[in-house]
């Protein structure tokens, strides 16, 4: 039986071995294509975008290399998940670098925390936002079978999500005010956190992304 096929999508932004790797420790019947290659990616039967650093750079690579036609075929037919600011490629624009546009595949723009940035009590939080918070669930979505409600999660951002349609919010964390953590649109599932550095409740969601088959 030919093994199942994850193409991890290879822009020069992203943690991809971190990725590859977890992938590897869930799914032992799955092999893990890191690439940038048209052809390979929409071959595989996965697609994961993945990401880090400034969205500006992140925009100029994915659009030089042809990733938004191929992200734009992909997602019609495949499995796909966006990691960090793989997700936020995703939305139709971003307020970090003086302003971006993104791929414009879901509805809503990515935010900057602000300076200074308080909780509830008054106490100054650090910008970016890195660590362990936890992620209530806000949807039965079929991505966060057996993870336990407000389980924690790795996040490292300064800049965070806001969809402007509230039925695609699969998930939210808080962190001086309310972020949301995880979108879900057809056979499209977003964190804004890392799974793949998030211990159990991280990597059973990469183990949930291998068998989902793109419903909710």
């Amino acid at each position: 039986m030919a093994k199942s096929t994850v193409a991890v999508i290879d822009y020069g932004m992203g943690n991809l071995h971190s990725v590859a790797s977890a992938l590897a420790l869930v799914g032992d019947d799955v092999h893990v294509d890191i690439t940038c290659e048209p052809e390979r990616i929409l071959s595989a039967d996965r697609v994961i975008l993945p990401g880090v650093g400034a969205i500006r750079d992140c925009m100029a690579e994915i659009r030089r290399l042809n990733i938004d036609e191929i992200v734009g075929d992909v997602i019609k037919t495949k499995p796909f998940l966006g990691i960090c600011v793989g997700m936020q490629a995703l939305m139709a624009s971003s307020e970090e670098n003086g302003g971006v546009e993104c791929l414009g595949i879901l509805s809503g723009n990515v935010q900057f925390f602000g300076d200074p940035l308080h909780d509830q009590d008054g106490t100054k939080l650090k910008v970016p936002h890195m660590g362990w918070n936890q992620v209530h669930q806000t949807e039965g979505h079929a991505m966060w079978k057996d993870i336990d409600q407000d389980s924690r999660f790795y996040f490292v951002h300064s800049y965070f999500v806001h969809a402007e349609d509230e039925s695609i919010v699969a998930g939210t964390a808080e962190y001086g005010q309310l972020i949301h953590a995880a979108l879900h649109k057809e056979n499209i599932f977003a964190a804004q956190f890392h799974p793949e550095k998030s211990a159990p409740a991280g990597l059973q969601l990469l183990k949930n992304f291998l068998s989902w088959d793109g419903h909710s």
